[in-house]
């Protein structure tokens, strides 16, 4: 009786422990985010995750990882401390058209010398999704930036080329979800933690 009365405080305890990881875990859509990662040999905390919608269906869910919780989007854009966007496809798509939207998406949130100053990592950037072939679903895309190294794409486990590694071009590329005409307003929202977004707790 004494051993099922303290093998029953021990489950009730352990669970207890084990409430808070469970709870900052957060799965959208059938994909799960870790609440820390470690890039760079730096530890990043999980700022906030959604789902991107084109029209109505769903294209991918996406985390952002940083150092410190933040909420606006010139935090995003700066080039002095490292980030992870982590995004997992949820449907099939082609590497031209991945690199179309994140050209276009580039574009639409930069000034034509900016957008100019970058348009040969630009190109780079677009011929390295191409060369990818196809983007099925449940594939893992990674956009690290490490300051000194450069931003770093990979997919599936694998890096796509060199690190890009200009500072500009990691602001430039995150202005595609953090700048003045993002991708998805609701999903912007959801990587800066705003938990009121709709595109947030989606199973």
């Amino acid at each position: 009786m004494l051993i099922r009365s303290f093998s029953s405080a021990y489950l009730a305890a352990t669970l207890l422990l084990c409430a808070p990881l469970a709870q900052a875990q957060i799965t959208l859509a059938g994909v799960k985010f870790e609440p820390e990662i470690t890039l760079g040999g730096q530890k990043l905390q999980l700022n906030g995750a959604g789902v991107r919608y084109r029209a109505v269906f769903k294209v991918y869910a996406g985390a952002l990882y940083t150092p410190a919780k933040i909420t606006k989007n010139e935090d995003v854009l700066k080039t002095n401390t490292p980030k992870r966007l982590h995004l997992v496809a949820l449907r099939d798509v082609s590497g031209d058209d991945f690199g179309k939207l994140f050209t276009r998406g580039m574009e639409a949130n930069a000034s034509r010398e900016d957008f100019a100053k970058s348009i040969n990592s630009v190109i780079r950037m677009g011929q390295i999704f191409a060369d990818a072939k196809q983007f099925k679903q449940n594939d893992v895309i990674l956009i690290d930036y490490v300051p000194g190294i450069g931003t770093i794409v990979s997919h599936k486990g694998k890096q796509l080329g060199d690190a890009f590694k200009e500072p500009e071009f990691q602001s430039l590329m995150m202005k595609i979800w953090f700048g003045q005409k993002p991708a998805d307003e609701a999903f912007r929202g959801a990587l800066l933690g705003q938990q009121t977004s709709a595109n947030t707790n989606v199973n």
